[in-house]
């Protein structure tokens, strides 16, 4: 029976151009549920594969507090989690949730439109 290799999974490999990387957040910090520390691992994928050591440049941090801060063993500070976005070129950006309209209410619409 011949043996299957594999290998480890990286998901910074795969994050070659802005949109991806935006995309990337956008999904995690939809799936986080709270979890800051979950923000700061996505992040520190974000930075190695924009390259870490610039990223800290860039975010005015040393390398290796910025490999502490976006190990997802820790939540980091919001300063040093806006720094890091600003330095990987990705806005911030704030939604309001879509409302759900209920049977009623749209009934309720129509009938006042007829």
């Amino acid at each position: 029976m011949k043996r299957t290799t594999t290998t480890r999974f990286d998901i910074a490999e795969h994050l070659r151009t802005p949109e991806e990387m935006a995309a990337y957040l956008e999904a995690c910090l939809e799936e986080a549920d709270g979890d800051a520390a979950f923000i700061a691992k996505a992040l520190g994928d974000i930075a190695r594969a924009k390259g870490m050591a610039q990223v800290a440049r860039d975010a005015g941090l040393s390398r290796e507090s910025l490999y502490k801060a976006l190990s997802g063993d820790r939540s980091p500070s919001f300063d040093t989690i806006l720094k890091v976005i600003g330095a990987l070129g990705l806005k911030l950006k704030a939604k309001a949730p879509q409302r759900r309209v209920s049977r009623s209410s749209r009934r309720a619409a129509k009938q006042r439109a007829a």
